[in-house]
């Protein structure tokens, strides 16, 4: 980029492991942060989650969110090695960002409370799993776990059938990004404080937080809500539907939209008819309606409908696997797909952009200890 990025000259300690700590330090170092990795010297477990493993041995989600980091392998249970990480976060950090086992980094001095009384400017995030308060505080937690337990399954998949897990790590990555607009938020405070602080998110609030409509339609109805498949909850036609060749998503989430939808479809008596003719009754009728239109559409191949359905302004898309999705053109006119030359493995970059740019990719992800000679 030809301006510095928003965070240059913050720099980032990282005591993160698996995926959701990383995906925040991800974040901050996309923006321009320096982040340090700290990793236990056997390191992070993400390094060995594979297969597939990139070129140099290393598992490919960890290149995924490890990008633009340098990685410090060391002992933390050492209190020669404590006592220079506090001397160091006292004079060196902006931001601490961890998501270790309920209770370690107080075992090991390496605290919020300590650590902000040794440096008021510091940043603090600690990431949870259930939170900091509450019977379930000190219980550890993954991505699955939360799905499960903080609702989303329960609206995932198809009706009568297994629990179905999102297929990406959703609550990490979104508790993630929480922790870093928390961050993004205190460095501001900051620059009007002058004072650091902590910041605090969860996996299980996170989960709790995506379920926010579903709680209030609860709340509502007394019912648990469905599952609807690629459906939605409250509109209808809103979901995919099979082709000859596949499935096609047909988002029709007005009644403007599904009368040009009908029109499109040959089925102009729709629009006057009393189950379909508001959104309320398409969604109240959607067992009737979906069949009628799954007749209909898998006699013809996506692309067939597609056109028919552009050409009407009714919004559509086909399902693509990810390769679809990499070598599609949009995808390469947007710049999401990012190589340094180096030969290695096309990583996904941020998406946002600063005054038309995207941050770019500087560095892969560091080897374990790479740069224990210079940070360490």
């Amino acid at each position: 980029m030809g301006e510095a990025l928003p965070l240059s000259g913050i720099t980032v300690f990282e005591f993160g492991s698996n995926v959701a700590g990383p995906y925040a330090g991800f974040v901050l170092a996309q923006l321009g942060a320096d982040v340090v990795k700290f990793e236990r010297l056997e390191g992070d477990d993400a390094r060995n989650w594979g297969p597939p493993f990139a070129e140099d041995g290393t598992a490919t989600i960890f290149h995924a969110i490890n990008r633009d980091k340098k990685s410090v392998a060391i002992d933390l249970k050492d209190p020669a090695v404590q006592q220079n990480l506090r001397d160091r976060i006292a004079n060196e950090a902006d931001v601490v960002v961890q998501n270790l086992r309920p209770g370690a980094m107080q075992r090991l001095g390496l605290d919020a409370d300590r650590l902000i009384e040794e440096n008021p400017r510091l940043i603090y995030c600690n990431l949870h799993a259930f939170g900091d308060t509450g019977p379930l505080s000190n219980r550890p937690g993954y991505d699955a776990l939360m799905q499960a337990f903080g609702g989303i399954m329960s609206v995932t998949g198809e009706p009568n059938r297994a629990p179905v897990r999102c297929g990406i790590s959703v609550i990490d990555m979104g508790t993630g990004m929480w922790c870093t607009i928390g961050i993004l938020s205190a460095l501001f405070r900051r620059q009007l404080t002058g004072k650091g602080g902590k910041v605090d998110a969860a996996l299980f609030e996170t989960a709790v937080g995506w379920m926010n409509f579903y709680s209030a339609d609860y709340q509502v109805t007394g019912q648990p809500p469905a599952q609807l498949g690629s459906g939605v909850r409250g509109i209808a036609p809103y979901q995919a539907f099979e082709c000859s060749d596949g499935w096609l998503i047909i988002a029709a989430s007005n009644d403007r939209l599904f009368d040009k939808l009908a029109d499109a479809m040959g089925h102009e008596e729709w629009k006057y008819d009393e189950r379909f003719r508001t959104n309320p009754q398409r969604a109240a009728n959607r067992d009737i309606l979906i069949p009628i239109m799954t007749e209909i559409l898998i006699r013809q191949p996506r692309a067939h409908w597609q056109g028919i359905l552009d050409d009407a302004g009714v919004p559509n898309a086909p399902t693509q696997d990810i390769g679809e999705v990499l070598q599609h053109p949009q995808t390469l006119a947007s710049g999401m797909v990012q190589n340094n030359g180096d030969g290695g493995i096309d990583l996904i970059g941020l998406p946002l952009k600063f005054d038309g740019e995207r941050p770019p990719l500087r560095n892969r992800a560091p080897a374990l200890g790479a740069d224990n000679a210079a940070e360490g």
